[in-house]
């Protein structure tokens, strides 16, 4: 097994807000709503607004 195929099988921790808009298929804005009433968690890294992927799954799945 390759270190490639581990990346694949792992989720990442967070992700940018652009990426959690592609995947959710939610707008830019209201996933900044969404971070502000605390329904999504996030994390601040510098300037980067890191958003926990486990809250999205949360989010979503219930």
């Amino acid at each position: 097994m390759t270190n490639r195929s581990i990346e694949h099988d792992v989720e990442p921790l967070t992700v940018r807000v652009s990426t959690a808009v592609r995947i959710t298929g939610l707008s830019r804005s209201r996933i900044y709503e969404l971070i502000q009433s605390g329904d999504l968690v996030t994390v601040k890294v510098g300037r980067a607004t890191l958003i926990k992927y486990g809250s999205i799954k949360e989010l979503i799945y219930g």
